[in-house]
C-alpha cells in the first residue's frame, strides 16, 4: 500500500502538470485534511518555473539517513529513561532503606548510581543532539513528518510508554489493595508514573500539533 507521502507527492504532481495554480492545490488538499505544513512541504519540492511538466527541487535523503537518526533517537530516548529511573530507585534505597534488602547489596547501590549517572551523561547529551537535528531537518521539510519510520517508532513509544503505566498503576493498586504501600514503594511508582507519562505525554502532544498543522 502506498504511503501518505507517496500519495501526496503524486497528487502534487498531476495537478501541476494538469496546469492547476498551487493555491488551488493548496486549497483542495486543505479541503482533504491535510496541514498548510505537510501541503506547504510538497508544493516547496516543485521548482515554480514555466516548463511543461513539474521540475523537482533537490530533497533530503528520506531513507537510510533518515532511519539512522530515528533509530539512534529513539534508543538513546530509552536507555535514558531507564537510568533516569534506575538512579531515582537507587536514591530512594538510600533515603528510605530497607535493613532485610539493603544490608546485603549495599555496595551494589552504590555501583548503580554511578553507572546510571555516567549513562545519563553519555545518552542524555546524544538524544538532545540528535533531536535538535531532526527538529531542524523537520522545518525544513515538513513532508518528513509524514516519514514511515519516524511515524511507527513514535507509535511505538507510546505503545511502550502506555504498557508501563497500565503496569504501574496496576501494582500500585494490588499493593493499597493487600495494605503493602509504603513510602519507599510509592515513590519508585512515581518515579515510573513521571517518566512513563512524561513521555507519552510529549509525544501524544506532537503528534496532536502534527495533525493539527501547528
Amino acid at each position: 500500500m502506498p504511503s501518505a507521502s507517496t500519495d501526496l507527492d503524486r497528487f502534487v504532481r498531476d495537478a501541476l502538470t494538469h496546469g492547476q495554480s498551487r493555491q488551488s492545490i493548496a486549497d483542495a488538499l486543505a479541503q482533504a485534511g491535510w496541514t498548510h505544513g505537510q501541503t506547504s512541504g510538497v508544493l516547496d519540492g516543485y521548482a515554480d518555473l514555466a516548463f511543461p511538466v513539474p521540475v523537482p527541487r533537490p530533497r533530503a535523503s528520506l531513507s537510510a539517513r533518515e532511519a539512522f537518526a530515528y533509530l539512534v533517537l529513539f534508543a538513546a530516548l530509552y536507555f535514558s529513561a531507564w537510568h533516569l529511573g534506575s538512579l531515582a530507585f537507587d536514591l530512594v534505597d538510600r533515603a528510605w532503606p530497607d535493613v532485610a534488602v539493603d544490608g546485603i547489596f549495599h555496595g551494589g547501590s552504590d555501583s548503580g548510581i554511578r553507572f546510571s549517572i555516567a549513562a545519563l551523561l553519555i545518552a542524555f547529551p546524544v538524544f538532545a543532539f540528535v533531536a535538535r537535528r531532526v527538529a531542524r531537518d523537520v522545518a525544513r521539510h515538513p513532508i518528513q513528518r509524514l516519514s514511515p519510520v519516524r511515524r511507527w517508532l513514535t507509535y511505538l513509544t507510546l505503545f511502550i510508554a502506555t504498557t508501563v503505566l497500565v503496569g504501574d498503576m496496576t501494582t500500585l493498586l494490588y499493593h493499597v489493595l493487600g495494605g503493602e504501600l509504603t513510602v519507599r514503594f510509592a515513590l519508585k511508582v512515581g518515579v515510573v508514573a513521571f517518566i512513563a507519562g512524561g513521555i507519552f505525554g510529549w509525544y501524544l502532544w506532537d503528534l496532536r500539533r502534527e495533525e493539527g498543522g501547528a
